[in-house]
């Protein structure tokens, strides 16, 4: 009795680490292509192996293009006598803004320099944004809109 040879054409198998450096402030759907890295079959060229970035939300930070943008709410008497607002930014560093103005409904306060990392430019960012929503009372006492009048006047 004899022995039959089992010859398979499949390839062989190959690993290979591919490493993808990062850069600080790559946008959703940037590509990183690793030429003929792909899947690759007898007499035919190896495929191109391509990664596409995507973005995880953030809980209190919201990206748009290269700005963050955050959303604070004040209450009337903030939004009337100022607020100093509080961050901690993405890379760990502490922030404090005051906001001296009266803050209207929709008010933005700009940030410069506070923003994503432009990854074409390495010694810029983009903006903090910093918007405001007022927190209105739901009712007032007779007694608290006396004093608002008197306080108030008709500055309003």
């Amino acid at each position: 009795m004899g022995r039959a040879a089992i010859i398979s054409s499949k390839p062989k198998a190959v690993e290979e680490i591919l490493k993808i450096d990062i850069k600080p402030g790559w946008k959703k759907g940037t590509k990183i292509t690793f030429p003929e890295k792909g899947n690759q079959e007898p007499g035919v060229r190896p495929a191109d192996l391509i990664f596409v970035v995507d973005e995880k939300p953030h809980a209190l930070f919201k990206r748009d293009g290269n700005d963050l943008v955050v959303h604070r709410k004040v209450s009337l008497l903030e939004a009337l006598s100022g607020k100093t607002v509080e961050l901690t930014t993405l890379d760990g560093r502490f922030l404090t803004v005051p906001v001296d103005e009266v803050i209207k409904p929709g008010h933005e306060v700009v940030i410069a320099n506070e923003g994503m990392p432009i990854s074409k430019e390495p010694n810029n960012r983009g903006d903090l944004r910093i918007k405001f929503d007022v927190k209105f009372p739901s009712r007032l006492t007779a007694e608290q809109k006396s004093d608002l009048k008197r306080v108030l006047g008709g500055g309003l």
